[in-house]
């Protein structure tokens, strides 16, 4: 196992996006931030998260190869679609249908959470005015078409901003732990990919800061969203001989994955769900990523 590029890569992975997350903190942190605090029409902090910080493994990929003259072969970026569409068309559907799969189960086992009237729905639509959505489709119609669209179009909108992170985990780190054997590789793979998450997640990204335990107990679970995700990722990566479908499935993920936030009324613990970084809003993730952790690639 080279050791030596390991280092140097997580040096490099961890440095840039926890020195961008420190440079965010120190100018206001992620929540409460002026609506002024602007660039190129986009807020700030949404740019440097989605560029920087979600890029900072794919620069790190990029600049460990030429600190260590490391040959540009063997890339992971082949499409291998012929022989690998299996893989990319699972990592389309499968998240969506995991995180729709979270969320009837939380709703189920607390329906008092569930906003049956779409009160908070009908709130967004009246408060975006009466433009933003055609006045004919009904609540029920706008999150049918709302999911349709997460599973179909995420992937797509996403996926130049997921490339810069999986380019650097699924397509260079995991490839570098895989002499560990694949449950191994997993495993460091959940652990490095959490604690990489934490101080965005410290300043209050996916659970927010009003939770109890907060923030060490959303950062821990996270670490367990993380593997069973990434699982799910590397799986699919090592199967297709590409990056392309841990692109695609990482994507999807962050395309849908605030669904459940449309049908939620109160305020529900959201290390429960009905989010897929929740305890039960992730149980389609955690089934389906530990049989794919104990089904070797």
């Amino acid at each position: 196992m080279d050791r030596r590029r390991i280092a140097i890569f997580l040096l490099f992975a961890f440095g840039i996006a926890w020195a961008v997350a420190a440079y965010i903190y120190w100018t206001g942190g992620l929540v409460d931030r002026s609506s002024e605090d602007m660039l190129w029409g986009l807020p700030t902090v949404l740019i440097l998260i989605a560029v920087v910080y979600m890029g900072a493994p794919t620069f790190a990929n990029l600049l460990t190869r030429l600190v260590t003259r490391e040959p540009w072969d063997d890339l992971w970026i082949a499409w291998n679609f012929r022989a690998g569409w299996p893989y990319w068309a699972i990592a389309w559907v499968l998240p969506g249908i995991l995180t729709i799969v979270g969320g009837a189960v939380f709703f189920a086992l607390f329906p008092h959470y569930f906003d049956a009237e779409f009160t908070g729905l009908q709130a967004m639509i009246e408060a975006a005015g009466p433009d933003a959505a055609p006045p004919a489709m009904s609540p029920q119609a706008m999150i049918l078409v709302g999911a349709l669209q997460g599973i179909l179009l995420a992937p797509l909108l996403n996926g130049p901003a997921t490339f810069g992170e999986e380019f650097g985990w699924r397509g260079y780190l995991l490839q570098k732990l895989m002499p560990l054997g694949w449950r191994r590789a997993a495993l460091w793979m959940g652990l490095i990919w959490g604690v990489w998450h934490w101080p965005i997640l410290a300043m209050g990204h996916n659970y927010g800061l009003e939770y109890p335990g907060a923030p060490w107990a959303g950062m821990l679970l996270f670490v367990w969203f993380s593997f069973c995700a990434g699982t799910i990722l590397g799986w699919l990566t090592l199967r297709g001989r590409s990056v392309w479908p841990a692109v695609i499935g990482h994507a999807a993920i962050n395309g849908i994955a605030a669904l459940g936030a449309l049908l939620v009324i109160g305020e529900p613990n959201p290390l429960l769900g009905p989010l897929p970084v929740g305890v039960v809003g992730m149980i389609g993730f955690s089934v389906v990523g530990l049989w794919m952790f104990w089904r070797k690639p």
